[in-house]
């Protein structure tokens, strides 16, 4: 696996008695990425499977109405979870279908900046207040950012 030899060099800087000021902070940095990596690989492993099943449905869940279509942009983009070209990709698909600007806009803001599928991870490292209040002041900025956007170009209706 590619992440053998990070292990082998973890394991060998623990062993040693010698520690210059680098290697400290190195092996304590090994050692987190030990504890984060199971969690992290679970949480990767349940989005794979579940990306599809949504992904194949984005485009029934709007309705037509800007306000409701935005919403529910905002929450599929914070439910989402993928690498933001992903997000470009299929937001370029919803506006082919009709979907409106603002939804996908908040969809693609919300899928880069709320993190719900990784909200366990990012609570147990920085902390449930923090974690809460960062997703949900992302969620908001998201739709917030998604109309000044839409109304900057002069496209809001």
């Amino acid at each position: 696996m590619l992440l053998g030899p990070f292990f082998v060099v973890g394991d060998i800087l623990m062993t040693e008695n010698t520690s210059p000021p680098v290697i400290t902070p190195l092996r304590k940095t090994l050692t987190l990425f030990k504890t984060v990596l199971p969690i992290l690989v679970g949480m990767l492993l349940l989005i794979n499977l579940l990306n599809p099943l949504l992904e194949s449905r984005y485009s029934q869940w709007f309705t037509g109405h800007y306000l409701h279509d935005t919403l529910i942009g905002a929450v599929a983009g914070s439910i989402s979870f993928g690498i933001p070209i992903t997000s470009y990709i299929v937001g370029g698909e919803l506006l082919a279908k009709g979907v409106s600007l603002l939804a996908v806009t908040a969809f693609i803001l919300a899928w880069t900046t709320v993190g719900v599928a990784m909200l366990p991870l990012e609570a147990a490292f920085l902390g449930k207040k923090f974690a809460l209040i960062r997703n949900i002041l992302n969620f908001f900025f998201a739709i917030l950012l998604a109309a000044l956007t839409i109304f900057t170009l002069g496209l809001f209706k």
